[in-house]
């Protein structure tokens, strides 16, 4: 469905995209991971045709996205990060609108309309203005618009950013329901327990370069033996953090709320220097356990970063 072969974009001095290669499966959910910055929203304006690669190709759906842009557009959908429906319109306008400008036919337009109201659970609001909408209801009606016309290939950037908990497991229902209807997925997210349950591969882009394309399971395989074993505490102090860092200096040690997670070595030793430690620190160790290997540690392994890079600026939710 989509090839890049050397794929890369550069403004100035800046290598946004730095010669990727990569190729995306008919009928998979195609995960594009990294923190900002990393190239991820420069990638997909290259692939919709929003931008001209400075060097290397791509073809998507089989069209050069140099050369034969608009025969591929017909078969893609587009749901950029901010909407880009209109307020004042009502839902079912906003799609009806949406089908005009793809050029569905005339007498198609409001039953594929009211079918898509039907699929995304909006019909009962298909009157209402969009800027009456939850936040939830407008990224729903985004996806829907971006389907009016039956395309092969969707785009997903940041789908769920900034929806509550309730609202972005609804769209995540919805994203697996199109998968299964054999619509190719191309997402973008900074959530990497989001990626973990939906994708069937992904690819980690860092600075941009890509670091590695692989299953999440593949991924977290990555991990190996080196199995966190994660500490709850009340309030765990600098003090015993630091007294387990040095009594354990070979091994990374990352608090993360009220828990300490230590990566590597035998837990039965490690166990030992947590005890030890809490004593000495004047805390008590509510739980101990071993953890399985998650996307995140996965991501940390990998790259060497951080999870929390990949929400900064973003205003969402861990």
């Amino acid at each position: 469905m989509i090839t890049a072969s050397g794929l890369t974009k550069r403004y100035g001095a800046l290598l946004a995209v730095d010669y990727i290669n990569f190729q995306v499966k008919k009928g998979e959910i195609f995960g594009f991971l990294g923190p900002n910055g990393a190239g991820k929203t420069t990638t997909i304006r290259m692939l919709t045709g929003l931008s001209k690669p400075t060097a290397g190709s791509a073809q998507v759906l089989g069209s050069d996205v140099n050369s034969e842009i608009a025969e591929a557009k017909k078969q893609m959908g587009v749901v950029p990060e901010l909407s880009n429906l209109y307020d004042e319109l009502s839902a079912i306008d906003n799609l009806i609108f949406m089908a005009q400008l793809y050029g569905v036919p005339r007498d198609q337009r409001k039953e594929r309309a009211e079918q898509l109201l039907k699929m995304f659970r909006l019909y009962e609001r298909r009157n209402d203005a969009f800027a009456t909408l939850s936040r939830g209801m407008k990224r729903a009606l985004t996806i829907a618009a971006a389907l009016v016309h039956s395309p092969r290939l969707l785009f997903l950037d940041e789908p769920t950013v900034g929806l509550d908990v309730v609202a972005a497991r609804s769209l995540r229902l919805l994203i697996t329901d199109l998968r299964q209807q054999g619509i190719t997925i191309f997402l973008t997210t900074h959530y990497l327990e989001e990626a973990d349950v939906l994708c069937d591969r992904i690819c980690i882009l860092v600075k941009g370069k890509i670091v590695t394309v692989d299953t999440p399971e593949a991924l977290k395989s990555y991990v190996g033996s080196d199995l966190p074993v994660e500490i709850s505490l009340a309030t765990p102090p600098q003090k015993f953090v630091d007294e387990v860092s040095a009594k354990l200096p070979n091994l990374r040690v990352v608090t993360v709320n009220n828990k300490v997670r230590i990566y590597g070595g035998r837990p039965a030793e490690v166990l030992e220097v947590v005890l030890q430690s809490a004593k000495h620190a004047g805390v008590e160790v509510g739980a101990v356990t071993t953890v399985r290997p998650t996307l995140e540690d996965a991501f940390i392994k990998i790259t060497g970063l951080e999870p929390t890079v990949m929400v900064m600026e973003k205003g969402g939710r861990r």
